[in-house]
C-alpha cells in the first residue's frame, strides 16, 4: 500500500485561478504586459506586485524581494513566498492570434524565439518578457 492509497479522494481541481511570474522592475512588467499585450490591470502595489486578468485566471507580477517579507495585515495572512529565477507561462491562442501576435511583439521589440509545431500538429511560438521570463503561445489542442 502506497501513501497515496492512504489518503482520502482528492476532490476535482477544475482550473488554475492564478499563476505567478516574478521582476524586479514592476514598470517594464506593466509596459509589457499592461501595453504590449495589453492585459487589463487588476490592482497594482508599487514596489511589490501587479496583477492581471487573463480571461477566467490571473496572472500576479510579483517583486521576489517583496514577497519574502511575510505580511503584517491581519485580514490578509498571506504566507511569505517567491521565487528567484526566470520562469515560464503559456497562453492560448489560435494560429491566426499568434501570428498577429508574432508580428505586435516582433515590432514591440519582443523578438520570436521560436515557432513550430509539436509532433500533434498544435502551434507554439515563444518570446520573453523584459525579466527574461519565457513566454509562449499555444494552441489549446496542445494538450487534447
Amino acid at each position: 500500500m502506497t501513501k497515496k492509497d492512504s489518503l482520502p479522494p482528492a476532490p476535482p481541481i477544475d482550473a488554475v485561478l492564478e499563476a505567478a511570474l516574478y521582476t524586479t522592475d514592476l514598470d517594464a512588467a506593466e509596459a509589457f504586459y499592461g501595453g504590449v499585450l495589453e492585459l487589463e490591470e487588476v490592482v497594482r502595489v508599487d514596489g511589490r506586485h501587479i496583477f492581471y486578468r487573463v480571461g477566467a485566471t490571473i496572472l500576479l507580477i510579483f517583486n521576489p524581494e517583496a514577497t519574502k517579507v511575510p505580511t503584517d495585515n491581519p485580514r490578509l495572512p498571506v504566507p511569505a513566498h517567491g521565487a528567484t529565477g526566470k520562469g515560464h507561462l503559456c497562453f492560448a491562442a489560435t494560429r491566426e492570434q499568434m501570428a498577429a501576435w508574432a508580428d505586435r511583439l516582433t515590432a514591440a521589440g519582443h523578438p520570436i524565439e521560436a515557432d513550430f509545431e509539436w509532433p500533434n500538429g498544435a502551434r507554439s511560438i515563444y518570446f520573453r518578457d523584459p525579466a527574461g521570463n519565457s513566454l509562449e503561445m499555444a494552441e489549446p489542442r496542445l494538450w487534447s
